[in-house]
């Protein structure tokens, strides 16, 4: 039989994998990547024995859980817990504080013959620990900020180097107007403890320094730690320079290509050529302001054209018509002025390979 446990931190490096006993809801705003929703009570059923709680006190709440949680309802989720056990014998199981969700779900469990460990302190103690986590991390380990401008291939980089944390993959955003994908945005808490199980596995294997893209204070809708945020404004940046056609290419693969291939697998050909246009033009309506009416509807124009081509099977090169003057008007001007502010802190420039070969060898510093 194992035990309860308290040691949150090996569970995140080990990947544990979870059953999360809270009600959907409370998954749906915060939870872990190696946790699965199992609950024990359905958002109904949890606000009924709430509202129970709080006018006739604990035991009849208790009792009113169990009426609802019985015969062929309970039966169906035992089994499914039943089946996570038996495929997951290293888990554990987890409610908000390890309370009576979990401790009820374990001698159930236990009464149908098996022993399965449940998280002491439940989520908040193991949320508590990535928050400890982020703090700790961040106060400890010197930064490298990858920089360059739109299309340098950032978060590529991010993802090949050993010591780095993809804050837009955390955040399921790249962080430009154009940096939703298919499926919706991570909400702030799972941000968060993303990003926290990525520093505490480099922390934990023993890096000298992280390595972060450079971002801005929001990625899509979620914001950066306020902490990390500012320890990236003063940490040290590497800037990549490629040049402008090969970071054209990689826009019109990026923004273009691949959405429309993820919106058509997902919705269909139909609809999903209808929401990946409705996916671009929206993206560069957000950026109409800083573009000038003028030139924003030029794009536009520009854009639907291009779109109406590769909707008629003509393929995709008509997009460079409107990503050419997006990058020389837009986009490489805004980021050659923050550059100048971070003037005093870049130590390195060069094309993608030679930054890649620059931050690899520090990682083994």
């Amino acid at each position: 039989m194992r035990l309860d446990t308290d040691n949150y931190r090996q569970l995140f490096l080990n990947d544990t994998p979870m059953i999360d006993l809270r009600a959907p809801i409370e998954f749906t705003q915060g939870a872990f990547p190696n946790s699965i929703s199992l609950p024990l009570m359905t958002d109904d059923e949890r606000a009924l024995v709430g509202t129970c709680y709080k006018q006739k006190g604990q035991q009849a709440a208790i009792k009113l859980g169990h009426e609802l949680v019985n015969g062929e309802i309970k039966d169906a989720r035992m089994e499914r817990w039943l089946a996570f056990c038996r495929n997951n014998p290293e888990g554990y199981i987890y409610c908000f504080r390890g309370g009576l969700r979990s401790r009820t779900t374990q001698q159930w469990l236990k009464d149908a013959g098996v022993d399965y460990p449940l998280v002491l302190g439940g989520y908040k103690a193991l949320r508590n620990t990535l928050l400890e986590v982020l703090s700790e991390v961040t106060t400890q380990l010197p930064f490298y900020i990858v920089g360059g401008k739109t299309g340098s291939a950032k978060t590529l980089m991010v993802n090949t180097l050993p010591n780095a944390v993809d804050l837009e993959g955390a955040a399921h955003h790249r962080g430009s107007s154009f940096g939703s994908f298919v499926n919706a945005q991570n909400t702030q808490i799972n941000f968060e403890n993303i990003t926290a199980i990525q520093m505490l596995k480099n922390q934990h294997a023993g890096y000298s320094h992280l390595v972060f893209e450079d971002e801005s204070r929001n990625i899509g809708s979620v914001d950066l730690p306020k902490a990390l945020y500012q320890k990236m404004l003063i940490s040290p940046v590497a800037v990549i320079e490629d040049p402008f056609e090969i970071r054209l290419q990689r826009l019109l693969q990026e923004y273009v290509i691949n959405m429309v291939a993820d919106y058509t697998r997902v919705h269909g050909e139909e609809q999903g050529h209808i929401l990946c246009e409705e996916y671009l033009l929206s993206g560069l309506d957000k950026i109409r302001k800083r573009l000038g009416n003028e030139r924003w509807q030029t794009l536009r124009q520009t854009m639907q054209k291009a779109i109406k081509l590769h909707q008629a099977g003509a393929g995709f090169d008509a997009h460079l018509n409107w990503l050419t003057p997006l990058l020389a008007w837009y986009y490489d001007p805004m980021y050659e002025y923050q550059l100048s502010l971070k003037a005093e802190r870049i130590v390195y420039r060069g094309n993608w390979q030679e930054c890649h070969d620059y931050l690899q060898e520090r990682s083994a510093n």
